[in-house]
């Protein structure tokens, strides 16, 4: 396996670093050549490994692999958000770096791109009816903790989930009429559609976090 870790690591950094590279090129590959052309040869060359170090490492053949590394892209793309809305202190900032956030990474996604224009019965299962429910919940799950600092657990919840639906019917609709990467569109969204939902009628005040409430 002397191709497979970089030294002067441990036992448990150096399976991790694998993980990673095969995640990360199995991505790769599907970007250039979509799911059905890509192989398990390929996404072996990518990482610089061998198709056995694939089988040990992540198990479960090509179709568990496209979802792990499914998986490992949303995962990323919500630690990146986490940083952001950490540093927001409002709720219209966190509702709009969720809406404009997500909209941006999807666009942004070669992966997903190819994958949309080139085989969207891949993508569409996932992004509609039943198929969707697991994203909404992992959306929601990531969601709530930062809208909850301005609203009450429940709302905080629903509204996570609003937030996926909303990106997700924009971003994946046939013909989309808002293009929520653009900040000033997901914005009037925000100030049109969402915060009145959620703010007091005839209030001009944004809810505040707890801590700051409650002084």
């Amino acid at each position: 396996m002397g191709d497979d870790v970089r030294s002067g690591r441990g036992a448990d950094d150096r399976a991790w670093s694998l993980d990673e590279r095969i995640l990360e090129a199995t991505t790769r590959c599907v970007a250039r050549w979509g799911v059905s052309k890509t192989t398990l040869d390929d996404i072996a060359r990518e990482a610089g490994c061998s198709r056995a170090t694939i089988y040990r490492t992540l198990p479960g053949g090509k179709q568990a692999l496209l979802v792990a590394a499914a998986h490992h892209e949303v995962g990323g793309a919500l630690r990146a958000l986490d940083v952001l809305l950490a540093a927001c202190d409002d709720l219209r900032s966190v509702l709009l770096t969720l809406v404009h956030g997500g909209a941006s990474y999807v666009a942004g996604s070669e992966a997903l791109g190819y994958l949309v224009e080139h085989e969207p019965e891949v993508v569409l299962p996932h992004v509609s009816f039943d198929g969707l429910e697991p994203l909404l919940y992992r959306v929601a799950e990531f969601a709530a903790p930062h809208l909850g600092r301005f609203v009450d657990t429940d709302t905080a919840w629903r509204t996570g989930e609003w937030m996926a639906r909303l990106v997700t019917s924009y971003v994946f609709g046939d013909e989309p009429t808002i293009d929520l990467t653009d900040r000033d569109r997901a914005a009037h969204v925000i100030d049109t559609y969402v915060l009145p939902g959620l703010v007091p009628f005839g209030s001009t005040d944004l809810p505040l976090p707890a801590a700051s409430a409650g002084a």
